[in-house]
């Protein structure tokens, strides 16, 4: 059975006011799944340190060129069970 081929490309997730520690909390879930790349992005504006805001921008992802769409349905199950507690997921799709 052949699986349908997806252009690799970087995905782009934070939540207003996660934690680092839980950012990389999701991040090390995320690479148990194989065949998904993870990161954490800095914060897009400089400001001052702020106990109250997370200290990342969010984390990035990217897919293997040969991951089925099982792989995309388990991070997509991950994101949802860390929204369901901490809140909604913004998603953009990186160009660079």
């Amino acid at each position: 059975m052949e699986t349908a081929k997806h252009k690799q490309q970087r995905y782009q997730f934070s939540c207003q006011g996660l934690p680092l520690a839980i950012y990389r909390e999701v991040a090390a879930h995320l690479r148990q799944v194989g065949k998904v790349k993870v990161g954490l992005f800095s914060p897009p504006d400089s400001e001052l340190f702020d106990y109250n805001k997370s200290q990342v921008g969010g984390l990035w992802l990217e897919y293997a060129e040969d991951a089925e769409d099982t792989i995309r349905q388990k991070v997509d199950q991950i994101l949802a069970y860390y929204e369901e507690i901490f809140g909604h997921w913004e998603e953009n799709l990186d160009d660079s």
